[in-house]
């Protein structure tokens, strides 16, 4: 490896080797480096980034890669800001390529006679209706009198932003055909269940065992008649005490086990997975988008119930989402699911129309299969394990990012709960929750509790009766 000596903002810097190199420093968290030759390298620390030529580059050619660099660096940082200003300010209520709440964006700079024109409907479009211009009131009238938002915030630097992002988009979206989707389950990440394989295996040693004991007693008789012995007559199976007695234990030892195994799992429902009204699936969502559980699940931070989201929630996507793009999705039979279709659905219960404004009373609740679903007599609090103990919602409910329709991952039996409390570490750095533990801080710093076994929930009453039963 090649170690650089760094000097301020621009250098040279002397490898461990013979050979010189020089350096351009560049301090932006946005540098890109532009290398049009191969034997240029690039080291990164941190924030600062490095770019390293041989010393035999002229300095035209060095002069020639600066101007490069920066013009790269202007375009991509110009590039980032338009997608990331569009995504903020305009894409809840337009598309590039099709009508939502307002028009597509696509050819919006040629359908307007005036840039500056633009500018001002963008910027105030209440204002800019009072000037008479005939296309932005057609406009205004042609999508229900619709009022759009008001963005004085944004520069005419801003908007050019926006618009050369939603120019390249455009482009792209019609120069590029739509990819092949891949199958996401094609290698499912769960584990199959053998249970069948091994009892068929376990079923044909146990005949070859027999047969060879048939084979062993056969050659035996072979033997003792070839020697002269004479052996007794053998005893029928069914008549033979002996096997009638291992069978009987045997029967009486696997029924009281699949007995006693019903009655410890009566009411459980762990792997339960019912059809939904809807196909949501946590992997497009939590997964693939990366949407925060919190966002749609509110209650776990402030409370005993997750909640279920209502329409409403999911509609703040799904009124700019009204179409699916991603990855074929599969259910559990292995059919394909139409997103876009489910979607559809969405739209039925929240009685929304695609293209005119959403009157939310008129929304439905979706009527969802609960799944996880505690007896009565048993207390469970999200906000407490979640918010003040920490507990990654993955602990209970599995790798739910992974899943297409969800299930029940764990038993969430008492064993199940208690086990998890004895194992589990308290958060005690950072967490005011447990600030009046004084005694255990104290025991911690001072080394009388390995620091790392650290405090368990059990510690500090975890598997007191009355924490969940009172």
């Amino acid at each position: 490896m090649i170690s650089v000596r760094k000097q301020t903002n621009f250098g040279i810097g002397y490898p461990t080797n013979e050979k010189k190199f020089w350096i351009i420093d560049c301090l932006s968290r946005y540098c890109h480096i532009f290398a049009p030759r191969k034997d240029i390298f690039l080291l990164k620390k941190q924030q600062t980034v490095y770019m390293a030529f041989p010393k035999s580059l002229s300095i035209p050619s060095l002069i020639l890669s600066i101007l490069l660099l920066t013009t790269t660096i202007t375009n991509k940082v110009s590039a980032q800001d338009g997608k990331s200003l569009f995504s903020q300010n305009c894409a809840s209520c337009h598309a590039i390529n099709k009508k939502l709440v307002g028009p597509a964006l696509a050819g919006v700079e040629d359908r307007w006679p005036d840039k500056a024109k633009l500018h001002s409907w963008i910027k105030n479009n209440a204002a800019f209706l009072k000037t008479g211009d005939p296309y932005a009131n057609n406009l205004y009238n042609e999508y229900g009198k619709t009022a759009m938002n008001i963005f004085t915030q944004l520069s005419d630097k801003d908007i050019d932003a926006i618009l050369g992002y939603v120019s390249t988009a455009a482009k792209a979206s019609s120069a590029m055909p739509a990819a092949g989707a891949v199958d996401p389950n094609a290698a499912k990440g769960e584990e199959s269940d053998n249970s069948l394989l091994f009892g068929i295996l376990t079923l044909v040693l146990a005949v070859i065992a027999l047969v060879l004991l048939q084979v062993n007693s056969n050659l035996k008789k072979l033997a003792d008649v070839k020697e002269g012995i004479r052996s007794a007559e053998p005893v029928p199976f069914w008549k033979n005490k002996a096997y009638i007695a291992i069978v009987v234990v045997l029967l009486f030892i696997s029924g009281g086990y699949m007995t006693t195994r019903g009655a410890i799992s009566y009411g459980r429902t762990k792997n339960y997975q019912p059809v939904q009204p809807i196909y949501y699936s946590h992997k497009v969502h939590a997964g693939v988008n990366q949407i925060n559980c919190q966002y749609c699940h509110i209650g776990v931070y402030q409370g005993k119930q997750a909640t279920i989201p209502s329409v409403n929630i999911c509609m703040n996507c799904h009124m700019a989402i009204n179409e699916y793009k991603g990855a074929k999705i599969y259910n559990e039979e292995n059919e394909e699911v139409n997103g876009t279709a489910e979607i559809k659905k969405l739209y039925k219960y929240a009685g929304f129309e695609e293209g005119k404004p959403w009157d939310a009373t008129k929304a439905q609740p979706i009527e969802w299969v609960r799944i996880h679903n505690l007896p009565d007599h048993v207390y469970f609090n999200h906000a407490q394990h979640v918010k003040v103990g920490q507990v990654a919602c993955q602990t209970c409910h599995g790798e739910i990012q992974k899943m297409g329709e969800v299930k029940q991952f764990a038993e969430l039996s008492m064993g199940w709960c208690v086990n998890c409390h004895r194992e589990t570490k308290v958060q005690f750095k950072d967490n005011g929750f447990y600030s009046i533990y004084e005694k255990y801080h104290a025991d911690l710093k001072s080394g009388k509790i390995d620091s790392t076994r650290g405090v368990t929930v059990e510690m500090i009453g975890g598997t007191e009766c009355q924490k969940c039963h009172y």
